[in-house]
């Protein structure tokens, strides 16, 4: 009886070694790593922790008012076309004199999702600020997709889908990707991949823009 006992504590006393606080760790940081690799809303989430530490903040073009770009293209003049969710077609050329904020974004890019807090507080700075267009522009045409994203997480900005074809200048493959056009259709500032736009300095940048 003696033995059979030793041989039944046995198991317990491996598994008691086995559940220390450093093996317990490794699977935290495992299952950590593989919730990363899989959800997007996770990724974000780091990325957005990353952002409050002054990490991933947008490049503030210089202060004089040159373009980002030597680019005589006016952009606005070429037919870009977006659709909201009503179906009603928006031209760029229809904000004629105003600054235009425009990110192109999708619900399964990490980036896109950790910078939508931040572009929502823009929304709200600048709701009432006529001169400033803010059009969040969902690149895989998912409008409904969309929306649904933007309800879920309480966000106030109304969605667009592409109705032309989107120039270059404006988009080219990385996502997302924020442009900000002046009131002559020039853009004033690009950046791809996430970034902060509660950067006091970027909001100036509107602000000026804004007053031109």
């Amino acid at each position: 009886m003696k033995k059979i006992t030793q041989i039944n504590q046995q198991p317990s006393k491996n598994l008691s070694k086995w559940l220390n606080w450093s093996n317990i760790s490794a699977v935290i940081f495992v299952v950590f790593i593989g919730v990363l690799l899989i959800s997007p809303t996770a990724k974000g989430m780091v990325i957005q922790g990353l952002m409050k530490i002054g990490l991933f903040q947008p490049d503030i073009p210089n202060q004089s008012g040159t373009t980002v770009t030597n680019n005589s293209k006016n952009v606005e003049k070429t037919g870009v076309l977006f659709k909201d969710e009503n179906g009603k077609v928006f031209d760029l050329a229809d904000f004629k004199d105003k600054v235009v904020f425009i990110n192109f974004w999708t619900t399964w890019c990490p980036p896109c999702i950790a910078e939508m807090p931040s572009i929502n507080k823009l929304q709200h700075k600048y709701k009432d600020n006529k001169d400033i267009v803010i059009l969040m522009v969902n690149a895989d045409n998912q409008l409904e997709k969309s929306q649904v994203f933007m309800k879920k997480n309480n966000y106030d900005l109304k969605v667009f889908t592409p109705a032309s074809q989107i120039p270059s200048e404006l988009l080219e493959q990385a996502l997302p990707t924020t442009v900000l056009l002046n009131k002559k259709g020039e853009i004033a500032f690009r950046h791809e991949g996430g970034a902060d736009y509660e950067n006091k300095e970027f909001q100036k940048f509107i602000e000026k823009l804004a007053s031109e």
